[in-house]
């Protein structure tokens, strides 16, 4: 039985794509759906241009994000449980991490990233599916030539 679906966002068509796949799972088997974007590397930077010192926040993009993207899906799937969040770390350990956390059953990712030994998976997709705690769906979301 499939009671909790993880997914990662960006931004992107290619995650939104995954995303609406593991939607329909979601409806499909009755299961709540969490949405993740990740971000990178701790930090609250501090950049000085022109004496002016500028803090770049990297999780309130990555929020900003899962929110947006969590909206979406909310208006496309009004009947489905969907949260948003965001994790620091790379994608595919984050989405490791927050399967773990929550006791997740499937973890969706998209097809997108195909180059060098990844192109039979994308490296995220492979790197999830090295290390996932619960089964994995690779969704298809790129067209084909």
């Amino acid at each position: 039985m499939i009671s909790t679906i993880v997914t990662g966002v960006d931004g992107t068509d290619t995650a939104r794509e995954a995303a609406r796949t593991a939607a329909r799972l979601a409806q499909t088997h009755g299961a709540a759906l969490h949405l993740l974007s990740a971000f990178g590397p701790v930090d609250v930077k501090r950049v000085n241009t022109e004496g002016v010192k500028v803090a770049i926040d990297f999780k309130q993009p990555a929020e900003q994000t899962a929110s947006e993207e969590t909206a979406l899906l909310r208006s496309e799937f009004p009947d489905l449980e969907i949260t948003g969040g965001a994790a620091e770390g790379k994608p595919a350990d984050a989405l490791v991490d927050a399967a773990e956390q929550l006791g997740a059953d499937l973890i969706v990712v998209g097809n997108k990233r195909v180059q060098g030994l990844a192109r039979i998976l994308g490296s995220i997709a492979a790197d999830v599916a090295r290390h996932a705690p619960c089964d994995v769906y690779i969704a298809h979301t790129h067209q084909r030539s």
